[in-house]
């Protein structure tokens, strides 16, 4: 009787040599591949064919988008959860419930063994064995990358090792950028972004847009509308979150929005070089974050702005299945009860432009704010405040004042 490894597939080069390389490596041992489809669009066309000819057994395409959205997307988004101000976590938001459907997989299969393709210098590795472990810890964890059996130590190795067995090289020699893509984002790495001193090539990089310069000389409006915390609407109508997403990548792709080139910190400890395209992604977190300037009063603000660091951390590091991240998520979502309203923004070459907001929850009061002197607030009324909340300032110098007089 055949053993059972469940291996999470992508069909890109590093799943597609380890089908082969178990079957070498085990004996009797059956792979069954497993492709998530979180929106990654075309890239799970012809995957079947493709997994089945290297020798898998089967191919499950679970289609998990709009689970990607709803459990993981948009509380990010409640949460403003940005890692090192510029990454909006687009391939770290995928991979928890990537790994959570490969346990379950693996339950259903009866699988020994849990296999992905991470290396043993990415971010992906402890995401996805984190959540192994948090679903499934009597499940082995099989990462080629970190064996002795596996002799592969780069890019060219993999294309050499396929080209030998006679497998179609599922890449472009000259174009081997390794990405990651799901409907929240595009990443690349490798090639000239290995050297953080070469500017990227966005000709031929870029998927999901075009450049600042290639934008239109035209501005571009749009208006979101959110119900506590979650978009609903897109120039007032009623949308899926597959359809929120699909629409404001399209429109903020083609206005040059969303591209980031990053140097950042690895968990494992390094630092890496990578450019992100997330234009739907960036369009939404500022639009939410319009809003919430409207609707949330000072404090809750000001807290909510210390965890959304210690948020993106744990999403970062894959630790998402967690105490932790469950309590920030039900702190976040009562903050979110009032988060309900409209934002404009202006769209032009790369930039993201307010344009109005509004909300029966607007805690923006004109009569106070105005400069014309209302009934609810007195210019007097500062008179004491200032006297009060100066007052350490005050002593400060009358102490200065009596020492330098000695």
């Amino acid at each position: 009787m055949s053993r059972k490894i469940v291996l999470a597939y992508s069909g890109g080069l590093d799943t597609t040599v380890i089908i082969p390389w178990l079957k070498e490596l085990y004996e009797d041992v059956e792979v069954i591949a497993v492709c998530a489809d979180v929106g990654q669009g075309s890239e799970t066309d012809g995957l079947e064919e493709r997994a089945l000819s290297t020798g898998a057994s089967k191919l499950y395409i679970e289609d998990l988008t709009e689970e990607f959205i709803t459990d993981v997307i948009y509380p990010t988004v409640k949460a403003n959860a940005v890692y090192e101000g510029k990454y909006l976590l687009g391939t770290s938001m995928a991979r928890p419930i990537i790994a959570k459907r490969l346990v379950e997989i693996a339950r259903k299969e009866g699988a020994f063994a849990i296999c992905h393709g991470a290396t043993g210098k990415g971010n992906d590795q402890v995401r996805f064995e984190l959540t192994v472990k948090a679903f499934a810890p009597d499940i082995q964890i099989i990462a080629p990358w970190k064996m002795d059996e596996w002799k592969m130590q780069s890019r060219e190795d993999e294309i050499a090792y396929l080209e030998e067995r006679g497998i179609p090289v599922p890449m472009k020699k000259d174009d081997s950028y390794s990405r990651d893509r799901n409907l929240w984002h595009i990443s690349h790495e490798g090639l000239e972004l290995e050297d953080p001193a070469n500017e990227p090539n966005y000709d031929r990089l870029l998927v999901l847009g075009v450049t600042p310069e290639q934008a239109p000389d035209k501005d571009t409006y749009i208006e979101i509308e959110f119900e506590k915390g979650i978009p609903v609407a897109i120039d007032g109508k009623k949308l899926s979150p597959i359809e929120i997403m699909t629409k404001l990548n399209e429109v903020g792709g083609a206005n040059g929005i969303g591209i980031a080139d990053i140097v950042e910190n690895r968990v494992v400890g390094m630092k890496s070089r990578g450019v992100y395209e997330t234009p739907g992604g960036t369009i939404l977190m500022y639009a939410h974050r319009e809003l919430e300037y409207l609707c949330l009063d000072k404090q809750s603000q000001q807290f909510r702005e210390t965890i959304a660091t210690k948020y993106a951390e744990l999403l970062y590091s894959g630790e998402w299945y967690t105490p932790l991240r469950e309590a920030l998520d039900a702190f976040n979502d009562s903050l979110q009860e009032t988060v309900t309203g409209k934002v404009r923004l202006k769209l032009y070459k790369g930039n993201i432009i307010s344009a109005g907001s509004s909300s029966p929850y607007s805690l923006y009061d004109e009569d106070i704010a105005s400069f014309t002197t209302g009934e609810l607030y007195s210019h007097k009324d500062a008179v004491g405040f200032i006297n009060l909340f100066g007052l350490p300032l005050k002593v400060r110098a009358m102490m200065k004042q009596r020492n330098e007089n000695k």
